[in-house]
């Protein structure tokens, strides 16, 4: 067991080691980088979607999806008018730093204000590995059900914010938001939370807003 350990401690290490690498190059380029992390179906690309076409009169903005299979999603990114690299892991279920720096390499950083890597769908592995971007964020839903802060305590944990998505659909499921807050509160106390819907664009402002302000900063 303690060889297996080590050998994961090596693997994180060099993988934080080049995420410091991919934050210096974001920093010299004047980027500022979010990292989007969510379960399947949680809203991610939708997020996405909606923070480029509010955003583009304004910054420059590239995607970098993260997926199993397919650019199902960098394609949806693209054609809402961001500059778009596609990530097959080919089985992989989260994104490394050795990954966003390949992409890195496809892009023309200094033309760039925002990066917004969209990580695999998955509550487990991605909050292992760092990228190199300056913020992280977990996306919920209300259909995932209220629990969620309680069975994946590692990814409220290490986040710098939190979005609650779908909240349109409080009204027809079981969903205690004052259970749900209390477990991510007990994680990650004063974590900054964005409840909306991307459907009918409540609360998006405040989220828009959070996101300019932190690329202002990095101008």
């Amino acid at each position: 067991m303690s060889q297996r350990i080590t050998v994961v401690e090596k693997i994180l290490g060099a993988n934080e080691r080049l995420a410091e690498t991919n934050r210096l190059a974001l920093d010299q380029a004047g980027v500022f980088g979010l990292n989007l992390m969510a379960s399947p179906g949680a809203g991610k690309t939708s997020l996405i979607e909606h923070t480029i076409r509010r955003l583009a009169d304004r910054y420059q903005i590239a995607v970098v999806d993260g997926d199993v299979a397919t650019s199902i999603d960098a394609d949806r990114a693209a054609a809402a008018g961001a500059q778009a690299v596609q990530i097959n892991t080919g089985g992989e279920c989260h994104l490394d730093a050795v990954m966003l720096q390949e992409a890195l390499a496809q892009l023309d950083l200094p033309s760039i204000d925002l990066l917004i890597v969209e990580n695999v769908g998955n509550l487990i592995c991605p909050a292992n590995f760092q990228l190199g971007t300056h913020k992280s964020v977990l996306i919920a839903s209300v259909p995932e059900g209220d629990d969620k802060p309680y069975k994946y305590p590692g990814m409220y944990q290490g986040v710098d914010a939190l979005v609650i998505n779908k909240i349109d659909l409080q009204p027809y499921i079981d969903f205690d938001m004052d259970y749900f807050r209390r477990g991510v509160e007990a994680l990650n106390p004063g974590l900054v939370t964005f409840p909306l819907s991307c459907r009918t664009g409540q609360g998006l402002e405040d989220w828009l807003a959070w996101v300019g302000e932190w690329v202002e900063r990095g101008r």
